[in-house]
């Protein structure tokens, strides 16, 4: 007997396990091919570019050849100093009893810059005087001794010839005038030793008056350092200022064994200094040391330069440029435009239709800011001087608006 009750439904067969296994290794099989195309794609694409490099036109910028001068610069950091100092100093000791300037005060050639106490010099002056009196009256006297010791043996040579006065007594006469000679002599002596004593301390007096007193140089100069206050005691060649030069002044740098061949006296110089950076001064080479401190291995180097307003002071920082070496009638072109293929420079000249290069290796000479001399054959016209990375010999290239050196002529 058949029963009524309904059947239930039979589920799909499920997949196996080794299905599934082989679904993972179809798919990972595919996709280590596709990344092996994707591979040898890549590592052949350089030589699929190659054949086509030829074909390819590269963007660049370009700049004009120029012909004229150029000249080689260099900048030099130094110092300035006073191109002449005196040291104004007193001769004797003694306390300063005044000083008649200060720190940056003009002083003229001979003027009094200080005075020391003189009281001690005024007594030495009147002592020297009294014994100077004292010398000529002992002068006087001697000088009358001998007149009367002359007229007596005048008289008693008289009396000796008429037969009165006796050789002794001519004797006494002859010695005292030989006597009163010789003191008058010592008389003479001591008065010459007594105004020479007054002269000394007149002199000595005159020091207490200091005056500034250089040679050589222009009458003014300035104070540059003060050393004393009024008050103190100083001894002989005591500095008391330091007196300067500051038109012209001098400027100092130092310069190796590269450069010395290239300088040389009467040269032209500008200088720049940060206590007035937006001007420029002049100047001259005046002097070159002929010897390199063996400590730096540079030499000095001294320039003149002229200072009316007195602006520059010793002690400033200075930047010297000097003009090492000139062409008159060199190639030059942009610094940019010096490229490198196997370790030799060149340049990368334009035709004339303007769309192919030409590799020219050059010798490089002066530099000049962003401007470089180049030696060479064939070079006229216009160099590359953006996108030579792209560039060879012959290479086909466009030049752009911005670097058309000629667009804007």
């Amino acid at each position: 007997m058949e029963s009524n009750a309904p059947k239930k439904a039979t589920p799909p067969p499920s997949t196996s396990k080794g299905g599934r296994l082989f679904l993972t290794l179809f798919f990972l099989v595919l996709a280590v091919g596709i990344g092996w195309l994707i591979y040898a794609k890549i590592v052949n694409l350089p030589e699929e570019e190659t054949g086509a490099k030829e074909d390819r036109v590269a963007p660049v910028e370009v700049a004009p050849i120029e012909q004229g001068p150029i000249a080689y610069h260099r900048t030099f950091s130094g110092t300035l100093e006073a191109t002449a100092e005196f040291v104004v100093a007193p001769k004797i000791s003694g306390r300063i009893e005044k000083l008649t300037v200060d720190l940056a005060d003009t002083v003229t050639r001979g003027q009094l810059v200080a005075e020391l106490d003189d009281r001690e010099y005024v007594q030495a002056v009147a002592q020297a005087e009294a014994d100077l009196a004292v010398a000529k009256a002992t002068l006087a006297e001697a000088n009358s001794t001998l007149t009367i010791a002359v007229r007596e043996l005048d008289r008693i040579e008289r009396l000796r010839s008429e037969g009165v006065a006796s050789e002794s007594q001519f004797d006494s006469a002859k010695t005292a005038q030989l006597a009163g000679q010789a003191k008058l002599e010592v008389a003479r002596a001591q008065m010459q030793r007594a105004e020479s004593s007054l002269e000394s301390a007149r002199i000595r007096l005159a020091y207490t008056k200091i005056n500034a007193e250089w040679t050589e140089g222009p009458g003014d100069r300035v104070v540059a350092e003060r050393f004393v206050d009024e008050g103190d005691t100083v001894s002989p060649n005591a500095p008391l200022f330091s007196i300067v030069e500051l038109s012209p002044i001098t400027g100092t740098i130092f310069v190796t064994e590269r450069d010395y061949g290239r300088i040389a006296v009467d040269q032209s110089a500008t200088l720049t200094t940060d206590a007035f950076p937006e001007e420029t001064f002049t100047g001259r080479v005046v002097r070159i040391s002929p010897i390199f401190r063996q400590e730096s291995r540079q030499a000095r180097v001294e320039l003149r330069i002229e200072n009316p307003a007195q602006r520059l002071k010793p002690g400033m920082f200075i930047r010297v440029t000097l003009e090492l070496a000139r062409v008159e009638d060199a190639t030059i072109v942009p610094e940019a435009a010096i490229a490198n293929r196997s370790d030799q420079s060149g340049v990368f000249v334009v035709n004339d239709a303007g769309n192919k290069v030409t590799w020219h290796p050059v010798t490089l000479g002066l530099r000049e800011g962003e401007r470089t001399q180049v030696m060479g054959e064939g070079l006229t016209g216009r160099v590359v001087t953006l996108g030579q990375q792209l560039l060879d010999d012959g290479s086909a290239i466009t030049i752009s608006d911005q670097g058309d050196g000629e667009s804007g002529a």
